[in-house]
């Protein structure tokens, strides 16, 4: 690649004598340096303008620095700009072909609801005749189909992987694509060279504050989404949503809110949810399999978006028809003949725990228990923890402390934390080991119970001081129902 075309194809200056620079690839790791371009991005724990003598030593070309003392550094280009970020984005982008030139790209933000929305999204989508790709916390699909994705499982993927998994979206066929912005990706500006179609705002509760430090900061990441998209969806009964609402409608073009649509005679249970969808003076019968009252928000977004596109009523209400939720979302893992419900659901905020159980509790029958099992996880934002207790001892019926991904920290001093909100008046135990504490719960449920496992959801690994390790909540509730001889 030469130096002079690729920065001019993204609006950047180069000096004349670096035009006929060549390099061979653009990186952010300065060790894969040699004969490369190296970007100095900043990351949650490293600043890549620390590396940049490891990058030339490495054999780096050119150097993309938004701090420089010297034009050139042992024998690298140096080019200064203002933001590696939007840089990088750029530069990826144009590698990659420009895949986002090819693609209708509708992106979903918010702290809960954000994979629940896409997933509805595709099968509205494809139920319109469209070839749709997914990018979120579950991964990547294409056609409804998984598509093997070898970079770092993020939520929005970063910047390099990004953009070469559009590309093989685009070259597939793909026309649209549903995909989670998290605030750290927009933070960190993954996203900074894509126009979406649509920007998609689902709520905005307290999480990642250990990051954005406040509430206020963690929403104005969030806005930067509607900067960047043609139209906007905003769920209009979420406080921030008004606030974004009141705050952009000028700069968004055509905004609509789910204030233009309106559900009525909700009704949910544990096998789905129903209501009626008034769009435009017209009443559609929605009926979903994905559990939850949250489910009506979610799927209430993804039909704005779509009846917004022009997609025909008939299509929207049978796609939602074949949502049955997102994995790890409020899902039922027992069958029919267990006597009790036993559902994981992914809920690891205060809000999200709140809305997951009084969902659950909607579900029971008689006399049945809720029994919540749920931790918080290390290495995050401590003032949630207490938060959260409280929320179960008030809503669940027994509750169960445990481990959810303890990192660096010592499980029991999360517990701890935890133990500071619980009700002591209530009923409720403490087991450290989760595994143990799943068995525990499945051995004391009785006939009408349900059984919340919060926090891990869609996870089949736990992240402890010693690494990552094979962890799978649904295998381990199969055997402990083995063991009572239920299955």
């Amino acid at each position: 690649m030469r130096l002079g075309n690729v920065l001019s194809e993204i609006g950047i200056e180069c000096p004349e004598e670096y035009k006929s620079l060549e390099f061979k690839d653009i990186v952010t790791d300065s060790r894969e340096a040699d004969g490369c371009m190296f970007i100095c991005l900043g990351g949650h724990n490293r600043n890549g303008h620390d590396y940049v003598q490891d990058a030339v030593n490495n054999g780096a070309v050119v150097i993309v620095a938004e701090q420089v003392r010297e034009w050139c550094v042992g024998g690298a280009a140096i080019i200064k700009v203002d933001n590696t970020a939007k840089c990088a984005a750029g530069l990826y982008n144009l590698q990659y072909g420009k895949p986002t030139e090819r693609l209708k790209i509708i992106g979903v933000t918010g702290t809960n609801g954000k994979t629940s929305t896409c997933m509805a999204l595709d099968c509205v989508l494809r139920e319109a005749g469209y070839r749709v790709g997914v990018i979120g916390t579950l991964g990547c699909f294409a056609d409804g189909g998984a598509l093997p994705f070898e970079g770092k499982a993020l939520t929005t993927p970063e910047h390099k992987d990004l953009y070469a998994v559009l590309r093989r979206m685009a070259d597939m066929g793909i026309t649209h694509v549903a995909m989670e912005v998290s605030s750290h990706a927009l933070a960190f500006g993954r996203t900074d060279a894509i126009e979406f179609e649509y920007g998609v705002f689902t709520n905005l509760t307290r999480d990642h504050l250990d990051f954005h430090g406040d509430m206020e900061e963690y929403f104005r990441q969030k806005t930067k989404l509607f900067g960047q998209s043609r139209r906007a969806v905003v769920n209009f009964d979420d406080e921030y949503g008004k606030r974004l609402c009141r705050t952009y409608r000028g700069a968004l073009r055509a905004s609509r809110t789910v204030g233009d649509t309106v559900a009525s005679d909700v009704e949910c249970g544990a096998l789905g949810c129903r209501y009626k969808l008034r769009y435009k003076d017209e009443e559609y019968e929605i009926k979903t399999g994905a559990s939850g009252d949250f489910s009506v928000t979610n799927t209430q977004l993804a039909a704005t978006v779509a009846l917004d596109m022009g997609i025909e009523p008939c299509a929207v209400v049978r796609g939602l028809a074949h949502f049955f939720g997102a994995a790890g979302r409020m899902e039922r893992i027992t069958g029919e003949n267990c006597p009790f419900g036993v559902f994981i659901d992914y809920a690891h905020t205060p809000d999200a725990l709140e809305c997951a159980l009084k969902s659950v509790r909607s579900f029971r029958q008689g006399r049945g228990r809720v029994i919540l099992l749920f931790g918080c996880g290390g290495d995050r934002d401590r003032g949630k923890r207490r938060q959260m207790a409280s929320i179960a001892s008030r809503l669940a019926d027994f509750v169960i402390v445990t481990s959810d991904n303890p990192r660096s920290e010592e499980p029991q001093s999360i517990i701890n934390d935890i133990l500071k909100g619980i009700d002591k008046e209530k009923e409720y135990t403490v087991i450290v080991s989760r595994r143990r504490a799943i068995e525990y719960a499945v051995g004391i449920a009785a006939a009408g119970d349900i059984i919340l496992l919060a926090g891990k959801g869609h996870e089949k690994y736990e992240i402890n001081a010693l690494g990552v390790s094979p962890f799978d909540e649904s295998s381990i509730v199969e055997n402990a129902l083995r063991a009572r001889g239920i299955i």
